[in-house]
């Protein structure tokens, strides 16, 4: 457990010092994501941020499954910073309203689902998986949560297997698999470099979101994937969810307004690294579904409204 040490520390160098820049902690662990995930680039960036920001703590990350791991890592106190897609957490909101463990920092961007086949395949929509074999994400990513939600909710059966974003694109190029969901910001890591060397198309996924939205109107919304994204890969309909960095719920409120204060600092150094970046803004930021903002987040709002 880290946060028995951290909160004792932080305690003691924040008594009396409300505003302190550089707020003393030893050390503040963030959960990314997988090989080929932008969870992993932008909570790697982060942590260079928030390093600067905390040059006496240890900022590190930890490679995660994502959005599903990230959220029982931060339950049991193995990390104090984690990103996970809305989705995902919208499924511990008893947890959450319950117990209190879990907070936010706020919304930053949105990941856009990706169904990927290779160009020549004979898979023109959703139903065409069926008894095929599709990868669906790692085991307890976010990706495997909505991919399984969608089969779900469409009543479609395939053949499915758990993989991470880079091996899931290496298996498509093989041959391995018919087809891959992911779900995460644009663009994909490893969908790009597929992209890059080989030809592949996205699924149109207008009328799955539709389905989506009316059967979970908190969490999807309907997207399009732009032309632009990825090398030879045209415009496709799709839909997407918002992503937030959350954050534990026993963390001291100076560390956390710290940590907000960072990241919308941080915001263009964000987006120099990682194009859905730009996303983050304060209007947006606070728009959390059940997801309550931490009080040190809450309090950076406030005192930095848009005019």
């Amino acid at each position: 457990m880290l946060l028995g040490a951290l909160g004792a520390a932080a305690g003691a160098a924040l008594a009396g010092c409300a505003r302190e820049p550089g707020v003393r902690v030893p050390e503040l662990v963030i959960a990314t994501g997988p090989p080929g995930a932008v969870f992993r680039e932008i909570g790697a960036v982060l942590a260079d941020l928030l390093q600067e920001r905390l040059p006496d703590t240890a900022v590190t990350t930890i490679d995660s499954n994502a959005s599903h791991d990230n959220l029982y890592l931060l339950e049991d106190g193995n990390a104090h910073l984690g990103l996970s897609s809305l989705d995902s957490t919208l499924t511990h909101e008893r947890e959450i309203s319950d117990s209190g463990v879990l907070d936010t920092v706020g919304r930053l961007y949105d990941s856009f689902v990706h169904l990927v086949v290779p160009a020549g395949s004979a898979i023109r929509g959703l139903a065409d998986l069926a008894g095929l074999r599709v990868s669906v994400g790692s085991r307890d990513s976010g990706t495997e949560f909505t991919a399984q939600q969608i089969l779900r909710e469409t009543g479609l059966s395939a053949d499915t297997v758990l993989m991470d974003q880079a091996a899931s694109a290496d298996a498509l190029a093989a041959g391995e698999i018919d087809a891959m969901f992911s779900l995460t910001g644009l663009p994909t890591p490893a969908i790009a470099d597929l992209a890059a060397e080989r030809d592949v198309r996205f699924i149109d996924l207008a009328g799955t979101a539709d389905t989506m939205a009316d059967a979970y109107p908190e969490s999807y919304f309907q997207a399009t994937i732009p032309a632009t994204t990825y090398r030879g890969v045209p415009a496709c309909p799709t839909m997407s969810t918002p992503n937030l960095l959350l954050c534990r719920a026993d963390l001291p409120a100076e560390l956390v307004f710290e940590v907000t204060d960072t990241v919308y600092r941080g915001a263009s150094r964000l987006a120099a690294q990682r194009p859905e970046a730009a996303q983050i803004n304060v209007r947006t930021g606070i728009s959390t579904g059940v997801v309550p903002l931490h009080p040190g987040a809450e309090r950076w709002y406030r005192e930095n409204k848009p005019a």
